[in-house]
């Protein structure tokens, strides 16, 4: 039996493609704050945390940036990002404080077109998951996951050309997570109708890949549409209630005090998006082994 997750509702509208995190033992939500969203008087992209708790938002950094993710360790946050959509570089911003940042450069690809990024730690290095549209002979059918690796994540190195998933349909990347010798890619699949969902795959050579017997992860329905923030005012609720909803993507997660917190959007993958929210409850460690039955003590259902 597949791992249980309940879903909560709506968190936000025209928000999406954010990471829960634990910081300072504080459960935040890093977001990318796209130009059109309605409380950005910016007249540009950049990247902030939310307090799960008190909703407080931290100053906003990285202006200009898109499709951002945020890997923590030691005290110290690893936010990775793209300088222009579609674009050929991904760079790291890191900060101890959520108000100092430094930038600098980890990958540059002439010819790239490079989306969503999500890094982990695995066994010997660190390793950045990035999501290319091009070039052709790289991307096969857009979008896919390509891989690079770092012993410090100053100096980066561009995994073999055998390292993808998948060049041969749509397999959109978005987190990545390492376990017990396995890398764990969460991605969206495309299918007819049109209609996509949230599948997973792991690898131990990011080559060769097994998708899980429970997939999908995420798939749409009714209950993404209940309203879990009080705050949406009626125009926002009339606008859930009458979006079409054809899509679960953009998972990601961490765990926070024995529940592994899932933050999803969900839509008409076509530009009508909303953010929303939903629970395993257990470890991250037995989410992930959970969807290859391998282990016996997961919330199952």
């Amino acid at each position: 039996m597949k791992p249980l997750l309940r879903k909560l509702g709506v968190i936000d509208c025209d928000l999406v493609e954010t990471t829960p995190v634990v910081f300072k033992d504080r459960l935040y939500r890093f977001e990318y704050v796209r130009e059109r969203y309605v409380h950005n008087t910016t007249g540009d992209s950049y990247f902030r945390f939310v307090d799960h708790e008190s909703g407080g938002a931290s100053a906003p950094f990285a202006h200009g940036y898109h499709l951002g993710n945020v890997f923590v360790e030691n005290d110290l946050l690893t936010v990775t990002g793209t300088n222009i959509w579609d674009g050929e570089r991904v760079d790291l911003f890191t900060s101890g404080d959520m108000i100092s940042w430094e930038c600098r450069n980890a990958l540059d690809l002439p010819g790239y077109g490079i989306f969503n990024t999500s890094l982990c730690k695995g066994e010997d290095a660190y390793v950045l998951m990035f999501e290319v549209g091009r070039p052709k002979e790289v991307a096969g059918v857009r979008f896919t996951a390509r891989f690079a690796v770092s012993p410090d994540l100053v100096e980066w190195e561009l995994t073999p050309p055998e390292c993808t998933y998948s060049v041969e349909r749509y397999t959109a990347p978005h987190a990545l997570r390492y376990l017990d010798g396995w890398y764990y890619n969460f991605y969206l699949e495309s299918h007819p109708g049109p209609s996509w969902d949230q599948r997973v795959v792991r690898s131990r050579d990011l080559v060769a890949w097994e998708p899980s017997p429970h997939n999908p992860v995420l798939l749409h329905g009714p209950e993404d549409k209940v309203v879990a923030n009080p705050a949406l005012n009626e125009a926002q609720r009339e606008r859930i209630a009458a979006a079409v909803n054809r899509n679960n993507s953009d998972i990601d997660f961490c765990e926070f005090r024995g529940r592994t917190v899932i933050h999803y959007s969900w839509g008409n993958q076509g530009g009508t998006e909303f953010l929303a929210e939903a629970v395993f409850d257990g470890s991250e460690a037995d989410f992930l082994r959970g969807w290859f039955d391998e282990v016996q003590d997961a919330r199952r259902q």
